[in-house]
């Protein structure tokens, strides 16, 4: 049912300064633009890796769900796991089936890839916030 790892979500006060980290002292291959999700409350900026990407999110607005994180852990840190899945509303309903919380309503939103998601409760992921990201079945490795 779980494909690859798409990527790993990083929360940061700011994602230029982020990137900048990532490409410099870890050697990461590309930083793509930022972009703002408002729906989200949320920038992103996805930087490249040679198997898999960092998504960077800063608080976007005074309603941005990565401002609590942040009170918490005021330099940022890991927010979340992505991987890639086939059939979104199979994923979220396996899961659900074995006794994991899926976040929100459970009906799936778009992503910062314009695909749809869901996120499982980090709570039955031993600490670990998860996103489930539908992807063309082609692409599924």
């Amino acid at each position: 049912m779980i494909g690859r790892m798409n990527h790993i979500g990083i929360a940061t006060p700011d994602v230029e300064k982020a990137a900048k980290v990532w490409l410099e002292l870890y050697g990461a291959t590309k930083a793509h633009d930022a972009f703002d999700m408002p729906e989200q409350g949320v920038r992103v900026k996805f930087i490249d890796l040679p198997n898999s990407q960092i998504e960077l999110i800063e608080p976007l607005g005074d309603a941005s769900p990565l401002l609590g994180f942040l009170a918490r852990s005021p330099a940022g840190g890991q927010h979340h796991v992505c991987f890639e899945v086939e059939d979104i509303f199979a994923a979220r309903d396996d899961m659900r089936t074995k006794g994991a919380r899926v976040l929100g309503t459970g009906e799936p939103r778009m992503g910062a890839h314009g695909t749809p998601v869901i996120f499982v409760h980090p709570k039955d992921s031993g600490g670990v916030l998860v996103e489930l990201m539908q992807i063309p079945a082609e692409a599924i490795s």
